[in-house]
């Protein structure tokens, strides 16, 4: 099974993260191993863990890495890395890189389901076992629908299409991806049928709620975050605005210092910052790679690096008053 994936903002990811020769690394959403590869070719004496969940990557991964000893590959999701870390005899790591979202070889592969432009079983599930987006089309009932398709696709026809969706499931199950995209578009308004295709932010949320995509993101961006050692960096890149947002906040919080108020002449909160933001703002696709690469056209990185003196708790005497990192 080739695994095809071209990898989105490759040289600027690679920059973000500072590799070290002799550093240990993590890709926690490996793929194809296209990051994973230029993290590799960075490293002399330095340790590769490429991790991923869905099974094709895996093959894949296996296909390219193995004979390399200093790489490990790990069937999992990124949320696990104490569990990947424990299990190889890893403290901590010097970077992680996690490239979020539907690869393409996902939306590609026909028989996925991932895509509203194939005909095929209506699945979605990354790591191809569990639940599928056809058992929640079928099974959800009409306020759980209204809830993912407004919560995860910002759907603002979500009560439409609910209902359209209740009403064709009690005629025969909905169990393939051109039937339900063409009951979301028959519950578009006439007039908004030829924007963007009517499927497109159903087909995501039903993605994102199968695969429990922003519970693992927030589970996992603490736990990449707290497996760095000082100076280690976490770089981040996501393809719509839940993820984003989600991004943008944890690091904030963690580049946030003291919250005393701004007349206190000295800091009695004893908060300083975790980390600093290695961009003020996301690093976009070039001019050059949205033309090579339509689909880079929505994503976004972000990057941070763990300070050398985080303080969790207490009250350093007479600490100075810690500013937020930009």
């Amino acid at each position: 099974m080739e695994f095809s994936h071209k990898s989105v903002l490759l040289a600027e990811t690679i920059n973000s993260l500072d590799i070290k020769p002799d550093g240990v690394y993590l890709d926690g959403t490996a793929g194809g191993g296209g990051h994973s590869a230029e993290i590799f070719k960075a490293l002399k004496t330095g340790r590769l863990i490429c991790v991923d969940q869905d099974p094709d990557a895996i093959e894949t991964l296996h296909k390219r890495f193995d004979g390399c000893e200093n790489v490990a590959i790990v069937r999992s999701n990124f949320s696990e890395i104490p569990e990947i870390l424990s299990g190889l005899g890893i403290e901590l790591l010097d970077g992680v890189l996690l490239d979020i979202g539907v690869s393409s070889h996902q939306l590609d592969t026909a028989g996925r389901g991932f895509s509203y432009h194939y005909d095929a079983p209506l699945d979605m599930r990354m790591s191809q076992s569990g639940t599928s987006a056809s058992d929640l089309v079928n099974t959800l009932s009409y306020s759980e629908l209204v809830h993912i398709l407004y919560a995860y696709g910002e759907e603002k026809f979500a009560k439409q299409i609910a209902r359209a969706i209740e009403r064709e499931r009690e005629k025969e199950p909905i169990n393939s991806t051109l039937r339900l995209a063409e009951i979301v578009k028959s519950a578009y308004p006439a007039a908004k049928r030829h924007d963007k295709h009517p499927a497109r932010k159903t087909f995501q949320a039903l993605r994102i709620a199968v695969n429990g995509e922003l519970d693992r993101l927030s589970q996992g961006l603490d736990n990449a975050f707290n497996a760095l050692r000082p100076g280690g960096r976490l770089s981040v890149i996501t393809f719509h605005s839940l993820e984003d947002r989600l991004v943008k906040q944890r690091m904030a919080k963690w580049c946030t210092g003291c919250t005393c108020p701004k007349d206190f002449p000295v800091c009695v909160c004893g908060k300083t910052p975790e980390a600093k933001l290695i961009y003020r703002k996301p690093i976009e696709a070039s001019a050059e790679e949205l033309a090579e690469n339509p689909r880079s056209r929505s994503a976004k990185l972000r990057c941070c690096a763990r300070l050398a003196h985080p303080i969790r708790g207490g009250v350093p005497p007479l600490s100075i008053r810690a500013a937020a990192s930009e």
